[in-house]
């Protein structure tokens, strides 16, 4: 998988949403978890990245689950995003 193939964005106004979301993405299709972010006021965003279809399955897989917990603010994915956009991906990174 190259790094860059894609990456998949969810977001949502809550916790626990943005984890079910996460779990349903990761089950749904062969990505990457990069991470998550507390956005701002309740706010909090999810990035995985993988091969195109994979997650364009996963994010859609994520706002189906999510939206059973509460509300889907956005959802996103950006296919052979440019090098650069890893510069801000890059802080999302989680270091379990």
């Amino acid at each position: 998988m190259e790094r860059n193939d894609a990456l998949g964005f969810i977001e949502t106004y809550s916790l626990v949403s943005v984890l079910e979301a996460a779990d349903a993405m990761c089950k749904a299709a062969d990505v990457e978890l990069v991470g998550y972010e507390n956005v701002a006021s309740g706010l909090v965003s999810v990035v995985v990245r993988g091969d195109v279809g994979a997650v364009k399955t996963a994010v859609a897989a994520g706002v189906k689950q999510a939206g059973k917990v509460g509300p889907v603010y956005s959802s996103n994915v950006i296919a052979r995003p440019h090098e650069d956009v890893e510069k801000i991906v890059a802080r999302y990174v989680i270091n379990w």
